[in-house]
């Protein structure tokens, strides 16, 4: 377990690692170059041998993105998620943002207790219209909600099943421009248009990267897009939940 590079978060945590890819966002996933380096087969998932157990470790309350080399609801790690559950409530001192794009598998994985806990936020991946749908399976859950629209490839339009969203991400997809991790465009209305709509529901936003496609456009110093000093007017929005905040106020 490590700190996180990915601006919203502060450390990473993999109690397994692989993944299949089961949408258009998934197209150019980071996690398979990676473990293309490695020489490993990113669709085999296998449980970590040595950081799994790592969130007991951090004294300190961290915010903590789940599986960012796989996915939590992931069928393969059914065998394995309820004692990754019982790390979670047992370490209330954290934050843990689960990230998913297999949102039908949410509900019927969570542990009896699930309401009892609040250090949960859980999100789906949204990278165009087609997986609007997703936010469905969000409804009526006792946790923080969000949406991560990214690698934003499309233009979504903001419309009332966003309203209801604790918080939202938007992002650029980053890439190379041969061989087998490209990237897509993302134009920069459609992420402002996601930006206004969040403002106007009372949405906290996070703006984290441009991606490579404005990186070039732009001129930019960072090829990801990522630095939030280089953004056009408009776009320099970092927010969290309320939550967030007022729980790092009270460890202070």
């Amino acid at each position: 377990m490590k700190k996180s590079k990915i601006q919203w978060t502060k450390f990473t945590w993999n109690p397994w690692q692989g993944c299949r890819k089961v949408s258009p966002g998934c197209k150019y996933c980071y996690m398979y170059r990676e473990k293309a380096i490695y020489g490993q087969n990113a669709k085999t998932v296998v449980r970590s041998k040595t950081v799994f157990n790592a969130p007991l470790k951090l004294k300190n309350g961290e915010l903590i993105f789940t599986c960012s080399w796989s996915d939590w609801f992931i069928e393969d790690a059914d065998e394995w998620r309820d004692e990754a559950w019982e790390i979670i409530k047992s370490t209330p001192h954290h934050t843990y943002q689960i990230l998913t794009k297999r949102p039908e598998r949410i509900k019927e994985h969570l542990p009896e207790y699930f309401d009892e806990l609040n250090n949960v936020w859980i999100g789906v991946s949204i990278e165009s219209e087609d997986q609007m749908g997703r936010l469905e399976y969000l409804k009526d859950l006792s946790c923080i909600t969000f949406a991560s629209f990214e690698p934003l490839i499309e233009p979504i339009h903001w419309d009332e099943r966003m309203d209801d969203l604790d918080w939202c991400i938007i992002g650029g997809e980053s890439g190379n421009d041969e061989g087998l991790h490209k990237y897509r465009k993302m134009e920069l209305d459609w992420a402002l248009h996601l930006v206004e709509g969040a403002k106007s529901s009372g949405v906290p936003c996070f703006v984290k990267q441009l991606g490579t496609y404005q990186y070039k456009q732009l001129n930019l110093k960072d090829r990801h897009g990522g630095n939030m000093e280089e953004f056009p007017e408009g776009f320099k929005v970092r927010e969290y939940p309320a939550v967030y905040y007022d729980k790092h106020m009270a460890m202070l």
